[in-house]
């Protein structure tokens, strides 16, 4: 089968063109960095935490393989958040070192770009796994009800639900996610499919926050994902639950330079629409 070519191409100095020397420096100079936060997600729970604009933060494996379902707002405007099927489109479906996640219309711009995986040499395996998916989303209790007739209040959209309501949001406000540390991909029937996650306790997922950021966390109810939850074997994965850790870094203001937070998409149409002036307003 021939590699067709990409929908959406990446040319130099084109709006997909990232500096990788820029965010290798980063991931790279970690003398240049100081930690200002670190938070232990505990499992089958949810976290909401913030972070600056030009600052960093990791996921990670504190413990050992644990999936983790990551949601993503503008602090201050919280109707701009993560669009999954657009970084999809625009990255990939499973997104590693370089790769932006992108936020939704009518605002248009990289969010967060990706610094640093340590599972990015995990490639392709003999099943067409990858890590890092936006191919699936979220688990949640209405799907879970649906097919098992049982209520269960510790899915990820739940976690997600209960973590941001510190912050004013609500249900409503959870989204497409990213499934961090999570080996998907689609079999020859096209179906989606999930494998046990491949990460190691110290792996962990680094992002460079192009703007500021509210983020949320949940960890996957079904831990690490070796343990069957639907089906005929399926049984409860408690004892592969583990928790995982948030790191956010503050970067010294000399690897700043040249930097600058992205502006919202330059449209300022009006869709082919046509506003009249009321007759009140155009005077005598």
């Amino acid at each position: 089968m021939l590699n067709y070519p990409a929908a959406y191409q990446v040319t130099k100095g084109s709006a997909l063109d990232v500096d990788r020397d820029f965010y290798r420096r980063i991931a790279s100079r970690h003398d240049t960095r100081k930690l200002v936060e670190s938070i232990v997600v505990p499992i089958r729970s949810g976290q909401a935490w913030t972070v600056p604009a030009g600052h960093v933060f990791r996921i990670v494996t504190i413990e050992g393989p644990q999936v983790a379902d990551l949601n993503m707002w503008n602090r201050h405007d919280p109707r701009e958040r993560f669009w999954a099927s657009r970084t999809r489109q625009l990255q990939q479906a499973h997104v590693s070192t370089f790769d932006r996640l992108w936020s939704t219309l009518p605002f248009l711009r990289p969010m967060v770009t990706i610094t640093d995986d340590t599972l990015a040499n995990y490639g392709v395996d003999e099943h067409g796994g990858r890590v890092h998916d936006l191919l699936g989303t979220r688990c949640d209790p209405y799907v879970n009800r649906m097919l098992t007739g049982e209520d269960f209040h510790f899915h990820c959209h739940s976690n997600l639900t209960r973590a941001i309501l510190p912050y004013g949001l609500t249900e409503f406000d959870v989204h497409d996610v990213l499934n961090v540390f999570q080996c998907t991909g689609l079999n020859l029937d096209d179906q989606y499919f999930m494998k046990a996650c491949p990460a190691k306790q110290g792996d962990y997922l680094e992002f460079f926050a192009e703007i500021d950021l509210l983020c949320a966390l949940s960890t996957c109810p079904g831990g690490d994902l070796s343990v069957p939850m639907w089906g005929p074997d399926a049984r409860d994965p408690l004892d592969v639950c583990r928790p995982l850790g948030i790191e956010v870094y503050r970067l010294a203001p000399e690897m700043l330079v040249g930097w600058k937070s992205p502006e919202v998409a330059e449209y300022r149409g009006l869709h082919g629409l046509k506003a009249e002036v009321p007759d009140w307003k155009k005077g005598g």
